[in-house]
């Protein structure tokens, strides 16, 4: 790493380091004088970058979270189901990549959550239903009980997913193809109480 960079390049640098502690540790155990001896640089030019530690954690948060949604756009063809397990695959392998992070972002009661790390995880929330609606090439909203179910089943991934990362009792296939059919089953029951949502996703199956 050159020792002198932009300033883009530093704080980049400083987020980069951060997430490589955060693999390790869960972020509110990571201080400033693990950063700054992690990255190589002085408490001083830390707080050129960051006001405090809670700053750089929110600024490494916002990374995961652009990641993740980044990795979850499916390809735009190919069967409905097969676009699932692609964007289910991709999310999961980022949590993965970002365990401790991820973990905390997500956990109930962590001592990082703020209004700031809830509009995170509502960012990817919604990411996720923008998707779901394109993907079923919806012309408007999901339908309420369809948009319901959709997020209910996120929110199934997004507890198991943390249960998986803290746990390890499961492999990742499994899970995955469980959370699959979690979804499958929770269509299949939203379709039969819900016209709208039955004739949207036969369209989209026959595709």
């Amino acid at each position: 790493m050159p020792r002198r960079m932009s300033p883009a390049l530093r704080r980049d640098q400083l987020v980069r380091t951060a997430l490589r502690l955060f693999a390790d540790h869960p972020p509110e155990l990571v201080s400033v004088e693990d950063l700054v001896e992690a990255a190589g640089v002085s408490r001083a030019l830390f707080y050129r970058y960051f006001a405090n530690i809670h700053e750089l954690r929110m600024a490494a948060l916002r990374v995961v979270v652009e990641e993740v949604t980044a990795a979850i756009a499916p390809p735009d063809e190919g069967p409905l189901l097969d676009q699932v397990r692609y964007a289910l695959a991709a999310f999961l392998g980022s949590a993965q990549t970002y365990a401790s992070a991820y973990v905390a972002l997500l956990r109930t009661g962590s001592v990082i959550a703020t209004n700031e790390t809830n509009e995170l995880v509502d960012s990817v929330r919604e990411h996720v239903m923008r998707t779901v609606a394109q993907r079923l090439r919806l012309s408007g909203p999901p339908a309420p009980m369809l948009e319901l179910t959709m997020r209910s089943w996120f929110a199934v991934v997004e507890v198991s997913s943390v249960e998986w990362l803290r746990t390890g009792e499961l492999t990742r296939d499994q899970l995955e193809s469980w959370l699959v059919d979690q979804l499958l089953a929770m269509l299949s029951t939203t379709a039969r109480h819900d016209q709208g949502t039955a004739t949207s996703l036969r369209a989209a199956l026959s595709r």
